[in-house]
């Protein structure tokens, strides 16, 4: 096989890659009942005039199972974090005793898990519909290529290994989060 089509083969898998890492952090924002600090990994806070990270705003930790405690390093950014964290849409109700952030993580109904698991499932369509896209144009890219038609022909029977590979991995995903949000 000729470097132009090992190129566009190595290329198409790490993107297939990216599109499993993306997923696996989109899995994790997915809370499945126990508290977790990655639950406010998406959460920003206006700090001196521009969105920051809470994790450079404050410490975010577990008290137990059930309570995420957000601990600012300025006393003042209390009640930012508190304002970040409400409008991140994440279900959470935080408070403040003047010192830290709590934040209550309730129980999850069946109603709530079964959505969670929708919500999971439509990770998981996403990453599959970037996957195919990635082969879509690597396969364009092949066809591009000015090599003979069996080398030609090789390279897309690879490419479509790879789809089958990255996608079956995103089932994969799929159904270990779907287990551990409908797990009670």
């Amino acid at each position: 096989m000729n470097e132009e089509l090992a190129f566009i083969i190595d290329s198409t898998k790490e993107l297939m890659q990216h599109a499993i890492t993306h997923l696996e952090k989109e899995f994790r924002n997915i809370r499945a009942g126990r508290a977790s600090s990655a639950m406010l990994g998406n959460v920003t806070v206006e700090y001196y005039g521009s969105q920051v990270p809470l994790t450079q705003v404050a410490n975010v930790g577990t008290m137990d199972a059930h309570t995420i405690t957000v601990q600012p390093w300025e006393k003042q950014m209390l009640h930012e974090i508190e304002k970040a964290i409400m409008n991140a849409n994440l279900g959470f109700n935080p408070m403040n005793n003047g010192e830290i952030v709590i934040i209550n993580v309730p129980v999850l109904t069946e109603e709530r898990r079964l959505e969670l698991s929708k919500q999971a499932k439509a990770a998981a369509e996403t990453a599959k519909v970037s996957i195919r896209n990635d082969r879509r144009e690597a396969m364009n890219e092949i066809k591009k290529d000015e090599s003979s038609e069996d080398m030609k022909a090789n390279a897309e029977i690879d490419i479509q290994k790879l789809t089958d590979k990255f996608s079956a991995e995103v089932d994969e995903h799929y159904k270990i989060k779907d287990v551990e949000i409908m797990k009670v």
